[in-house]
C-alpha cells in the first residue's frame, strides 16, 4: 500500500488549522460560512469508512489458515480495551476530585437553555442494552456497507472472511477481486487526504466564529482539567504500556502527526481511521490485526470519551452543588462503562453518552449538560486525539502479543518516517 500522507502534509494541516483559527476570530460570520469545507471532508473521508473496513478485515480473515486466530486476536483485543477503559474512568473521577474544577461554579438550572440539549437528552433515552445488541446485526448484508454503522460492517467483513476462508480455491478470484478492491480504495484515501488542510481550515474557522474565545472564559477551568487529563493518560498510561512492549509513546505521536492534526482540525476521530490502520500496517502489524483492533477500537476503545464522562459527570455535579456519595460515583463508573461501548466517534457522540450516563444519578438533572453544551466542540478534539493514540496503541499492543511484529521493527518504522 501507498502512504495516505506526504511526510509535508501534517505541516499544510497545522498551518490551515491555524488560519482558519484566525479567520474565525477576526471575522466570525464569514469563519461560520467556512463551516460546509470541514463538513464536506468528513463526509468524504466517512464514505470510504465502510468499505475499506470491510475489505481490509474480509481480506485478512480470508487469508488466514487459522480461523481460531480471529477468535484469539479479539478476546486479547477485547480484554485489553476493558482494563483501559476502565483505568481512563478511574482517572477521570481521581481528578475530579482532587483538582475539583466545578466547585465554586454554583451553577444553577434557571439561566440554562435547556431546550438546547433537548435532543441530546432524548437520544440518551432511547438507548437500551436490547437496542445496541440489535443494532448490530444489519437488515440486509449490502445495508451494513451503506447504514453507517461501523459494527454491522465489522460483523458482515468477519463472516464474510470467515466463508471465504472455508471455502478454500473455489474462493480465490473473489478475494483477487477484494485485495484489487482495496488497494484501489487506498489510493482513494491518498488522494482525499490532500484535501485534509482545506477541511481542518473550515472545522476550524467554524468553531472559532461560532463559538467565540470569550465564551469559554467561564468553563476554562473545566476545559483544563480535561486536557490535563487526557494529557496525563496518553503520557503515563498509554506511555508506560508502549514502554513495556518496547517503544515509546512520544515516537508513536512523532509518526502519527499527519493523521492528528487532521483529527484535531476536524474534531473527528473518524476522518483518520483508514489512515490510522494503512499507517499500522506500514509497521508490521498484520492486515488481518488492523482490521479487526482498529474497527472495534472505535466503538469499544474510546478512552478519551471515558474520561469526558467520569470527569463531567463529577464537574456538573460540583458546579450545582451536589454531593456525590462514593457509591454514586462507582454507579457513574459502572453506566459509564457500558454507554461509552458504540459511541460515535464523531463529534456530538461523547455528548450523548454523558446524558445517558446522568441519568442514573439521583438528583442529578440531566439538562444540566446544556452548561457544557457551548464548549463540546472544543472538548471532542481532546477525546478524538486520545481515542486515536490508544487505538493505535492497542492495535500495536495486540500485534506485539500474536508476534507479528517486533519492538526493534516498531520503531525502525518510526525511525525511517521520522
Amino acid at each position: 500500500m501507498r502512504r495516505a500522507s506526504s511526510p509535508r502534509l501534517y505541516l499544510w494541516v497545522l498551518a490551515a488549522v491555524a488560519a482558519g483559527a484566525f479567520l474565525g476570530w477576526i471575522d466570525p460570520a464569514v469563519g461560520v460560512a467556512m463551516k460546509p469545507l470541514g463538513d464536506g471532508f468528513i463526509k468524504l473521508i466517512r464514505m470510504l469508512v465502510a468499505p475499506i473496513v470491510f475489505t481490509t478485515v474480509a481480506l485478512g480473515i480470508a487469508q488466514m489458515k487459522d480461523l481460531g486466530q480471529v477468535g484469539r486476536v479479539g478476546l486479547k483485543a477485547v480484554a485489553y480495551f476493558e482494563i483501559l477503559s476502565t483505568i481512563a474512568l478511574l482517572l477521570g473521577v481521581l481528578v475530579a476530585n482532587v483538582l475539583k474544577p466545578g466547585v465554586g461554579f454554583h451553577a444553577t438550572l434557571g439561566p440554562l437553555d435547556g431546550s438546547a440539549a433537548s435532543h441530546y437528552v432524548a437520544a440518551a433515552h432511547d438507548q437500551s442494552v436490547v437496542d445496541f445488541i440489535l443494532n448490530v446485526i444489519p437488515t440486509t448484508l449490502p445495508g451494513a456497507l451503506t447504514s453507517g454503522e461501523l459494527l454491522q460492517v465489522l460483523l458482515v467483513a468477519i463472516l464474510t472472511g470467515a466463508g471465504a476462508a472455508l471455502s478454500g480455491e473455489r474462493a480465490a478470484p473473489f478475494i483477487a477481486l477484494v485485495d484489487a478492491t482495496s488497494a484501489i480504495l487506498f489510493r482513494v484515501v491518498a488522494l482525499v487526504m490532500w484535501l485534509a488542510p482545506l477541511g481542518a481550515f473550515g472545522a476550524m474557522a467554524f468553531t472559532i466564529g461560532k463559538f467565540g474565545w470569550q465564551g469559554l472564559a467561564p468553563l476554562a477551568r473545566f476545559m483544563g482539567v480535561f486536557y490535563l487529563t487526557c494529557g496525563l493518560f496518553i503520557v503515563l498510561i498509554l506511555g508506560a504500556v508502549t514502554r513495556m512492549m518496547g517503544f515509546s509513546i512520544t515516537a508513536l505521536v512523532r509518526y502519527l502527526r499527519t493523521e492528528l492534526l487532521t483529527v484535531i482540525g476536524t474534531s473527528s476521530s473518524e476522518s483518520a481511521l483508514a489512515p490510522l490502520m494503512e499507517r499500522l500496517e506500514r509497521l508490521g502489524c498484520r492486515r488481518s490485526t488492523v482490521g479487526l483492533v482498529v474497527p472495534t477500537g472505535y466503538s469499544f476503545n474510546l478512552d478519551g470519551t471515558c474520561i469526558y464522562l467520569s470527569l463531567a459527570a463529577i464537574f456538573l455535579a460540583q458546579a450545582l452543588d451536589i454531593s456525590l456519595s462514593l457509591s454514586q460515583q462507582m454507579a457513574i463508573l459502572f453506566v459509564a462503562m457500558l454507554t461509552s461501548k458504540g459511541a460515535a466517534a464523531v463529534t456530538g457522540g461523547g455528548f450523548i453518552t454523558l446524558a445517558a450516563t446522568l441519568a442514573v444519578v439521583p438528583g442529578m438533572p440531566v439538562e444540566a449538560i446544556a452548561l457544557i453544551l457551548g464548549i463540546d466542540r472544543f472538548m471532542s478534539e481532546a477525546r478524538a486525539v486520545t481515542n486515536l493514540i490508544g487505538n493505535a496503541v492497542a492495535t500495536l499492543v495486540v500485534s506485539r502479543w500474536e508476534n507479528e511484529v517486533t519492538a526493534q521493527q516498531i520503531r525502525s518504522g518510526f525511525a525511517e518516517h521520522h
